[in-house]
C-alpha cells in the first residue's frame, strides 16, 4: 500500500452530492463514494488517491477553486469543506469489507470478495476478488455494465479474444477468461493496479491465461499486432475521445467496443467520436449520472 494514500473528501449539502461526485471523478479518474451523516444532515463525498504530502496544499486549493465555480453557477453547496487525510492500510481494508458485496451476472457469473461464503449456482463461473487499492469490484454501475456485456457477447464454442483497457483490479479480464474468452489481455497505467490485478489473477488460478501489464494508452502503437473481438474500456470520456483511434485499431472486424465510466452529459461526444470511425452504437444504459454503452465495428 502506498504511504501517500489519502482520503480526499468534500462535505456539502445532500442536494449537491452528484455534482461534487462528478467533479472528484473527473479530477482523479476514480468513482467517488459518499455517505450522509443523519445527525448533521451533511453529505461527504470522497475519493482515495495516492497523493504525496507536498501536493496536498495545491490539491486543496484546486478543489476549493472548482467548488467556488460550482457555487457561482448556482449550486447550493453549503459549507463545502475540503478534507485530505492519510489513510491507514487497515482502514482501507475494512472499508471495502463494508461496501463490497457478492454480485451475480445472470446465472453465468458470480463475483465475490474473498471474505464472502456465497456459493455458486450449478454451471456458474466464479471470480474471487481482493480489490486492494484498485477501482473495479462490480459494485459501480459502469463496471457492472461491462461485466454484463462480457457475458452477453460471449459466443460459446467460438474463439474470442478480449482486451481490458484500464484493468484496475483485473476483474473484467479475469471474468472474461472465466467465461471462455481467449486470449485475454489487460493493461493499466498505474503500477499498483497492475500489481493487485496480477494478485487477483493468481487468486483465481488465471495467471497462465491473464497477465496484466503496465502500459499507457496514449503511448500504445497505432498499428497493433493483435486485434480483439471485444474491447472493454472503462475509462474517462476525455481519454476515450482523444485515443479512440488507438482503441478502434485494436478491434477486429465486426468486434464490439464496450465503453463505461462516462458522465451522461459527456456520452454524446463519445458516441460522435466512435461514429466518426465507423462504429455504431448497439446499446446503452443510464444509471444516475453515468451512461455506458457498446458499439459494433463494421
Amino acid at each position: 500500500m502506498p504511504e501517500s494514500l489519502r482520503q480526499i473528501a468534500v462535505t456539502v449539502r445532500p442536494a449537491a452530492e452528484e455534482e461534487v461526485a462528478a467533479l472528484l471523478e473527473e479530477e482523479f479518474g476514480q468513482a467517488a463514494v459518499s455517505h450522509t451523516d443523519l445527525a448533521t444532515g451533511w453529505c461527504t463525498v470522497s475519493v482515495y488517491w495516492g497523493l504525496p504530502l507536498a501536493e496536498v496544499p495545491a490539491t486543496r486549493a484546486l478543489l476549493r477553486e472548482a467548488l467556488r465555480d460550482l457555487a457561482a453557477g448556482g449550486l447550493q453547496l453549503g459549507p463545502a469543506r475540503v478534507g485530505i487525510r492519510k489513510v491507514a492500510a487497515r482502514d482501507w481494508s475494512e472499508s471495502w469489507k463494508r461496501h463490497f458485496r457478492p454480485i451475480e451476472i445472470g446465472r453465468s457469473l458470480l463475483v465475490r470478495p474473498t471474505w464472502s461464503r456465497r456459493r455458486t449456482r450449478p454451471g456458474q463461473a466464479e471470480v474471487l476478488l481482493d480489490p486492494g487499492l484498485s477501482f473495479g469490484t462490480g459494485q459501480h454501475p459502469t463496471t457492472r455494465y461491462c461485466l454484463e456485456r462480457i457475458v452477453a457477447l460471449r459466443r460459446p464454442g467460438e474463439s474470442q479474444a478480449l482486451l481490458d483497457a484500464g484493468t484496475g483490479s483485473g476483474l473484467l479480464a479475469i471474468a472474461a477468461a472465466k467465461v471462455g474468452y481467449s486470449p485475454v489481455a489487460a493493461f493499466d497505467h498505474d503500477p499498483e493496479a497492475v500489481r493487485i490485478a496480477r494478485e487477483n489473477c493468481r487468486l483465481n488460478g488465471m495467471e497462465d491465461r491473464v497477465c496484466p501489464v503496465q502500459a499507457d494508452l496514449t503511448r500504445l502503437p497505432r498499428r497493433p499486432a493483435e486485434r480483439y473481438a471485444v474491447i472493454c474500456a472503462n475509462l474517462i470520456s476525455d481519454l476515450l475521445v482523444a485515443e479512440r483511434e488507438r482503441l478502434v485499431a485494436r478491434l477486429a472486424p465486426g468486434g464490439a467496443l464496450v465503453v463505461a465510466g462516462i458522465l451522461a452529459a459527456q456520452f454524446p461526444e463519445v458516441e460522435w467520436a466512435m461514429a466518426a470511425l465507423g462504429l455504431r452504437r448497439r446499446g446503452a444504459r443510464t444509471e444516475g449520472e453515468w451512461r455506458s454503452g457498446w458499439f459494433r465495428a463494421p
